[in-house]
C-alpha cells in the first residue's frame, strides 16, 4: 500500500527518492568513517556529523532521516518529529561533549562544531537561524506528503520568500564565519 501510494504522486515519489538518497549517503559515509576510526568512533563521528547537519543548516535534510519514518508509521506531521529529532541530536551532542570530547577532534567539520557550542555568542545565531530554516523546510515537506502535485503547494508558494531569505541569512553569517 506504501509502495503503491509514493509510487503514484510525483511529490511522494520524489520525497521517497530523498530519502533513501540520505539514508543512503549516510551510511556510506558511517562505513568510510568506520573504516578510517574503527567502528566504535566512527559511529560517534557519525552521529556528531548528524547531530551538527540537524542543528547548523537550514535545511532538514538529516532530521529527515528519522522525520519521514516516523510520519509514515506514527503518522504525526513532520514538524512535530522534528521536535524530537532537535532533542535526540541534543542529547548526542552532549553525551560527547561532556562524556567523549576525543570524538570532536575526529574530523575538521567536528572541530567546527564543537567551537559553535562551546562559544554561545556569536555562533549560535548559526543554530537560531538553522532552527527557523529546517522548521519551514520541515513543515513544506508535510505539504509534499500532503498534495499529489507539485503545483498544488500553497504554503511553499506563501512562504518560499521568507524560507529563501533564511538560507540567504545563514549562507551570509556562515561566509562571515569562514
Amino acid at each position: 500500500m506504501i509502495k503503491s501510494l509514493y509510487l503514484k504522486h510525483e511529490t511522494k515519489t520524489s520525497i521517497l527518492l530523498k530519502f533513501f538518497l540520505v539514508l543512503f549517503i549516510v551510511l556510506l559515509y558511517f562505513l568510510f568513517v568506520s573504516y578510517k576510526y574503527g567502528v566504535q568512533d566512527g559511529f560517534g563521528v557519525t552521529v556528531l556529523t548528524w547531530s551538527f547537519f540537524v542543528f547548523c543548516t537550514p535545511i532538514a535534510d538529516a532530521g529527515f532521516l528519522l522525520d519521514f519514518p516516523m510520519r509514515l508509521v506514527l503518522r504525526v506531521r513532520m514538524v512535530f518529529t522534528e521536535m524530537v529529532v532537535w532533542c535526540l541530536a541534543f542529547s548526542a551532542t552532549s553525551y560527547f561533549v561532556f562524556l567523549k570530547p576525543a570524538v570532536f577532534q575526529k574530523s575538521a567539520l567536528l572541530q567546527i562544531y564543537q567551537n559553535i557550542i562551546m562559544h554561545p555568542w556569536p555562533f549560535w545565531l548559526i543554530i537560531v537561524l538553522s532552527l527557523s530554516g529546517t522548521f519551514f523546510s520541515v513543515y513544506f515537506g508535510d505539504e509534499l506528503i500532503d498534495v499529489a502535485k507539485h503545483k498544488e503547494r500553497k504554503k511553499f508558494i506563501k512562504h518560499k520568500n521568507k524560507y529563501r531569505f533564511i538560507i540567504l541569512l545563514f549562507f551570509v553569517f556562515a561566509i562571515i564565519f569562514l
